[in-house]
């Protein structure tokens, strides 16, 4: 079989949807005709898909904030954790907590990181990307 004239003929007859709509039948679907609701997405897909996102995080932050890269590994994490979770335009809004991190003051950026309704809404998650910020 030709599996590249396949690919071709499935994305002319379904067509390429890179965002979730409900096809014909009622059904969440998504790409070139993935019924989500009844095949859902494997875990390397899932893995696929939250590599690129990493990635995102991690360009949108390098071209943000010229002092990302002079982070250790746990701190560059904590904020890729953040961003990802709040959209990095949600985590502009951060002013103080990344205004203490730029100046590499840990501890006032772990009580911005704190004083939030996001510490909130996450619980646990944000006493644990804390320590870990703490922990540097």
């Amino acid at each position: 079989m030709n599996g590249v004239q396949l690919i071709e003929e499935l994305k002319r007859d379904e067509g390429v949807v890179l965002t979730l709509y409900k096809c014909s039948a009622g059904k969440n679907t998504i790409g070139v005709g993935r019924n989500v609701d009844d095949r859902g997405i494997t875990e390397d897909e899932s893995d696929y898909l939250l590599g690129n996102d990493i990635d995102l995080c991690v360009d949108e932050l390098e071209n943000n904030f010229t002092w990302y890269k002079n982070l250790s590994d746990a701190r560059q994490r904590v904020l890729v954790n953040m961003c990802f979770n709040l959209g990095l335009t949600r985590l502009l809004g951060f002013k103080k907590f990344l205004a203490a991190l730029e100046a590499e003051d840990w501890d006032r950026a772990a009580e911005e990181m704190l004083d939030s309704k996001w510490a909130v809404q996450v619980g646990p998650r944000s006493t644990r990307l804390r320590d870990l910020l703490l922990e540097g």
